[in-house]
């Protein structure tokens, strides 16, 4: 097989093609089939949600077809800034997003700025909307990570546990990083950081929804979303090997420590609120 990606340890090998077929000569590639999938999924989510909590489904619909587009953008803007580097000589590549190259966290920034607008305009609840929106980007994120499996990106260090993954492509980059000084051995297999954030996801997903009818207010969700994956993407980002930088840091542990820190900071703010109101009128 010309494309593969392999899991030594256990024995098993992938066709790793990345595009799915092809359409009067137009390539449909796994990855984009694979996120319009999670979004599918997340939306129809959303709205099942949305019927049992009194925010109407036109609603649901309306913010998505503004943030789904903004999230999008905003996402290849995140990325391609942090490697303008590389896009400011090749600027044709900037609009080439099937390729891979969309950060996670421009997406989340670019929703919740778009849900926060509408929620003001049209005078609707956006904690609630929030903690709708906060499971719907878990399942994006844990199924839409697999289409970093068949671009044989987002990969971590080398590593010598039993799950360790390698590929044609995979080994084609680290070559390449080897070749710029980075400590790293192509024949070695690496840490599937792609399959760690979409287990960490799905983890998220089963609790939320397990809890969700046992949330003390609305938000409560979306800012245990902010701490749980922003503690999880601050761990997985150190093994990757990939990473955006702003000077010796990481941008995405940067932004992650960030979300740990404004949901710790909102925790208490709005379990005050619910408990003692007098409390935080009193502070403010």
């Amino acid at each position: 097989m010309d494309a593969y990606i392999s899991f030594p340890e256990l024995g098993l090998v992938f066709n790793a093609d990345n595009v799915a077929f092809s359409i009067g000569g137009k390539d449909i590639y796994w990855y984009g089939i694979i996120i319009a999938f999670g979004f599918a999924l997340a939306v129809f989510t959303a709205l099942k949600l949305a019927k049992k909590y009194n925010m109407k489904a036109d609603t649901i619909i309306d913010i998505v077809l503004w943030a789904a587009p903004t999230a999008i953008i905003c996402a290849r803007i995140y990325y391609v800034a942090f490697e303008w580097d590389y896009y400011s000589k090749h600027p044709e590549d900037i609009i080439k997003i099937w390729n891979g190259g969309i950060a996670v966290y421009g997406a989340i920034l670019g929703s919740i700025a778009v849900a926060l607008i509408y929620c003001k305009v049209k005078k609707e609840n956006f904690w609630l909307f929030a903690d709708f929106g906060a499971i719907g980007l878990s399942i994006g994120q844990s199924i839409g990570r697999w289409g970093n499996f068949f671009n044989q990106e987002a990969f971590g260090t080398n590593t010598s546990l039993p799950w360790g993954m390698t590929g044609n492509e995979i080994q084609s980059q680290l070559y390449s990083m080897a070749s710029e000084g980075m400590k790293v051995d192509p024949n070695m297999p690496v840490h599937p950081t792609f399959l760690y954030e979409s287990l960490w996801n799905f983890v998220f997903i089963v609790a939320a929804l397990s809890l969700f009818k046992k949330r003390k207010f609305d938000g409560q969700a979306f800012i245990s979303y902010l701490i749980y994956y922003g503690v999880g993407r601050f761990l997985i980002e150190g093994l990757r090997t990939d990473s955006l930088y702003v000077g010796p840091f990481r941008v995405s542990q940067l932004v992650a420590l960030g979300c740990v820190l404004c949901g710790i900071c909102l925790m208490v703010y709005m379990y005050k609120k619910h408990t003692n109101p007098q409390l935080v009128k009193d502070l403010q």
